[in-house]
């Protein structure tokens, strides 16, 4: 006998076999028990979730002889004759190959005959999407008011596609996707049934790729199993096979795009080439990657909600401290981007590479979101070694020539203490504000306002908006006061457009920084 296809030879018999949809099986066996049948039913969601063979199975209990508690059988000659597909109660018809008027014609012609054996003539028309619109007004009336004995069940992974005066006829059953857990469940249960070796990781991965289908988890452990027949089914094979890389890979190439090491980013990338490796699943599990990051990152007590290992999970929170959610969004937004345009790539490596060393350099992108990852970038190098100055003139000054500074205001001598004191200390105190805070205070520049208020200035309107928050200038001041014990007004300023800050504002911490080096 020749090989059956994993998802053929276990497609579900029975409403048990059915995983991941019981809101829907429950229904409809409380209707079949009930004797409270529909004459048109509407069956939507992703593929490989059961539409079908929930379809099947509902035409077999309608016409079974001794259906148990809602379920068909699967011993009477009407059970038999459906399963062998030998029966002419079941009709299935393919929209896709069969969408025009003409078929749908034939199907109304047929229904005035009564079924000849059995009690339902049961229509299932998979991917109805496909009807023609002359189609699904020729099909209205029959679906509205059907002969007694016959039963309309239509299938789509497109909903949205079909006529709203369709919809409302029908009873609408939504699947879900399937859950990771109850794919590794159900595979778990074939492979003793097949007994065949997997490890669980294995399975999970599997899983995972699947997608919520049912179907293509089966496919996809089928093309793993005949690759490594007679073996043992590990983590690595399933990798080897699906041309997919593992967690560690991930958090190697994360790593150094952090540090900005773009050469070993591109040793990575050939790598995973000779390795064989599918950029585009790459490109799809990297951005993965990136959201489970994200989602520690940003929340707290994720354990339950990630599907992860626990060293992945250790992996991750320790990669978390490396980075900001603002870096995060921005590498998602790229890879995003990106896993679209290698579908329809000829060049996928080039797109990759270029999109690694667009995350290693922001300076090469100018979108809102690159902003702070390009101050980081900035100080980072001012960091490592002498910034380079660069001398600005400005626009007017172009105009006239040399042109005329402004006056710089003078301030006098005689700073109040309890602000002298913070500007000692403010360099340690920005420190302790939190990682927004934290590093646009970097760009903070302090003189000294009315009523004695410190005077932070912003070189921008965005620095000067998030620092002037009132819970940011909250925290700021709760912490000046934990440091000094005296309570000091903070007020948030930012430098005009074609100035500098030395032409509006004195730099007081320059200046008592001056005293300090004297008095010494």
């Amino acid at each position: 006998m020749s090989y059956t296809a994993l998802y053929r030879k276990f497609r579900p018999s029975s409403f048990e076999d059915v995983k991941g949809q019981d809101h829907i099986v429950t229904t409809l066996q409380n209707q079949i028990k009930a004797n409270r049948i529909g004459h048109a039913y509407l069956f939507c969601g992703t593929r490989g979730t059961g539409k079908t063979s929930v379809a099947k199975i509902f035409a077999r209990a309608v016409n079974c002889e001794h259906p148990k508690d809602g379920s068909p059988c699967g011993e009477c000659g009407m059970c038999r004759s459906i399963a062998r597909e030998t029966s002419m109660n079941v009709i299935e018809i393919d929209a896709a190959s069969n969408n025009g008027v003409d078929n749908i014609r034939e199907i109304r012609e047929e229904v005035a005959y009564r079924p000849t054996e059995g009690r339902y003539k049961v229509y299932i028309i998979d991917e109805v999407h496909m009807l023609s619109i002359g189609a699904f007004n020729a099909l209205l009336k029959t679906l509205e008011e059907p002969p007694e004995y016959v039963i309309f069940i239509l299938a789509t992974t497109e909903v949205h596609k079909i006529p709203i005066t369709i919809l409302s006829r029908c009873q609408r059953y939504d699947f879900k996707r399937i859950s990771i857990e109850v794919i590794v469940s159900r595979l778990q249960e074939l492979m003793k049934t097949e007994q065949v070796e997997v490890e669980d990781k294995a399975l999970r991965y599997v899983a995972k790729a699947a997608d919520g289908s049912m179907r293509d988890a089966l496919s996809l452990l089928d093309q793993c199993i005949a690759f490594h027949l007679g073996e043992k089914l590990t983590y690595d094979q399933v990798l080897d096979v699906l041309g997919a890389v593992d967690t560690d890979v991930f958090s190697r190439l994360l790593r150094n795009i952090i540090k900005r090491d773009i050469p070993k980013v591109l040793d990575t990338v050939e790598e995973l080439v000779m390795d064989g490796r599918e950029l585009t699943q790459l490109s799809a599990d990297f951005t993965w990657y990136l959201r489970n990051l994200l989602l520690v990152k940003t929340s707290d007590n994720i354990e339950d909600v990630l599907d992860v290992s626990t060293e992945n999970m250790l992996q991750l929170k320790e990669e978390a401290k490396m980075i900001e959610p603002d870096m995060l969004l921005r590498y998602i937004r790229i890879f995003s981007e990106l896993s679209g345009q290698l579908k329809y790539a000829t060049q996928k490596r080039v797109l990759l590479e270029v999109a690694l060393i667009k995350l290693c350099t922001p300076a090469m992108e100018v979108k809102q979101d690159t902003l702070l990852d390009r101050i980081r970038a900035v100080e980072e190098k001012v960091e490592q070694g002498p910034a380079v100055q660069e001398k600005i003139v400005y626009r007017d000054q172009e105009r006239k020539g040399a042109g005329q500074k402004l006056p710089k205001p003078e301030l006098p001598n005689a700073i109040p203490e309890d602000i002298q004191e913070v500007v000692k200390n403010f360099r340690p105190i920005a420190d302790e504000t939190s990682g927004m805070l934290r590093t646009f205070l970097k760009k903070a520049r302090l003189s000294l306002g009315g009523d004695n208020r410190l005077l932070i200035v912003m070189p921008g309107t965005l620095e000067a908006d998030v620092v002037g928050k009132e819970e940011h200038k909250q925290e700021l001041e709760e912490l000046i006061e934990k440091r000094i014990g005296k309570k000091v007004e903070v007020e948030v300023r930012q430098v005009e457009e074609g100035r500098h800050f030395e032409d509006t504002f004195v730099d007081i911490e320059k200046k008592i920084n001056m005293e300090i080096t004297v008095e010494d």
